[in-house]
């Protein structure tokens, strides 16, 4: 890589944005822009940053890595994705690539595979951690990308529904996305006719079984 490649970080955990941190910054040419503790702080730091990769996790408070993915795609289409996360399941891999990603990376990858996707990605190529390549090519043969239920959902459902499981009140979710109470309620009324689900509980079990927030994180736990 002839230019220094600009990395922007995003994960909910300190310690292990730290730990990427070192990681990333020893790789030759590359180096850290900025950091994110949630999905939210991560659009406004790659809009703000406009880094040439943003290395995301999945599960993210406030908004998740891959409504965050998306956002950032199209607010910053020149910032590669870079996905890193420790789920492996067909699931999340393809709900990833179907947002934008260019590349998926398991938690459990070492620092050379780090550096690999890096410079995969930056050089235009998708890059899959060789432990989640074969769920993909399996979860394409069953399901040829069929709907997940959360693509039912706009955006702004998806947004709503992460915030409702992790505790949030209709106050709340309206002071978040900086709209009236009235709005936030008429949201949430079309979010659960959408699902067909009647109370909070329906929706922060489909929430957490979908993986929009960790079962720990989950409203009442």
């Amino acid at each position: 890589m002839a230019r220094v490649v600009r990395v922007l970080l995003s994960d909910d955990h300190a310690l292990i944005r730290g730990a990427l941190r070192l990681m990333v910054e020893r790789i030759e040419g590359v180096t850290v822009v900025a950091e994110a503790a949630d999905g939210r702080a991560a659009v406004e730091q790659a809009i703000a940053h406009r880094p040439d990769i943003a290395l995301l996790d999945i599960t993210m408070r406030e908004m998740n890595g891959i409504e965050a993915l998306a956002r950032i795609r199209e607010a910053v289409p020149g910032t590669r994705v870079l996905i890193l996360s420790s789920h492996e399941s067909a699931e999340f891999v393809l709900r990833a690539l179907r947002a934008g990603a260019q590349g998926y990376l398991v938690k459990g990858a070492t620092p050379d595979e780090l550096a690999t996707a890096i410079r995969e990605v930056m050089a235009g190529r998708a890059y899959l951690s060789p432990s989640v390549s074969g769920h993909v090519v399996s979860g394409v043969r069953e399901r040829a990308f069929s709907e997940s239920p959360l693509d039912a959902l706009t955006p702004r459902q998806r947004e709503i529904l992460q915030m409702i499981a992790e505790g949030k009140s209709t106050k709340g979710i309206a002071a978040a996305l900086d709209v009236s109470v009235k709005t936030a309620e008429t949201h949430r009324a079309a979010l659960m006719d959408r699902l067909g689900i009647r109370d909070v509980a329906g929706l922060v079990l489909f929430a957490v079984r979908h993986g929009l927030v960790d079962p720990g994180s989950a409203r009442g736990s």
